[in-house]
């Protein structure tokens, strides 16, 4: 014969009911998966309602929660990556954009420096007639 037992909210309480049961000679129903669920509630710092199924429920309600948030988590990653192709993209336009000022630099130190060779050149020419 089963005992039915309201009001344990720790997984000691439910130990102790449960020595109790078994010195009577019977045992608690569903001890083992109230005793997990105990478990988890206690590790996700919720209380117990003090009773098998109202554990059970808010185990499910919690769960279904965490659920929801990691999809959720999930969509907002998928989302990031469906705009990481654009980030990419300028990030492209930007390091163009970087190579072709480097280019210009570039082009003006050589156009400056045969400029200046040139202007010696003629200055030194002009002095040698």
């Amino acid at each position: 014969m089963a005992i039915k037992v309201d009001g344990i909210q720790s997984e000691d309480e439910l130990r102790r009911a449960q020595a109790a049961a078994q010195a009577q000679g019977t045992s608690i129903v569903n001890y083992n998966e109230w005793a997990g669920i105990l478990k988890e509630l206690q590790e996700g710092g919720i209380e117990s309602t003090g009773s098998y199924a109202g554990d059970k429920a808010k185990l499910d309600e919690v769960k279904a929660a965490v659920a929801e948030y990691v999809a959720e988590l999930e969509a907002q990653q998928k989302t990031q990556a469906l705009n990481t192709p654009a980030n990419k993209e300028t990030e492209k336009v930007q390091e163009a954009t970087a190579t072709d000022k480097e280019q210009t630099v570039k082009a003006n130190v050589a156009n400056a420096t045969s400029s200046e060779i040139m202007a010696n050149y003629m200055k030194y020419y002009h002095l040698l007639l």
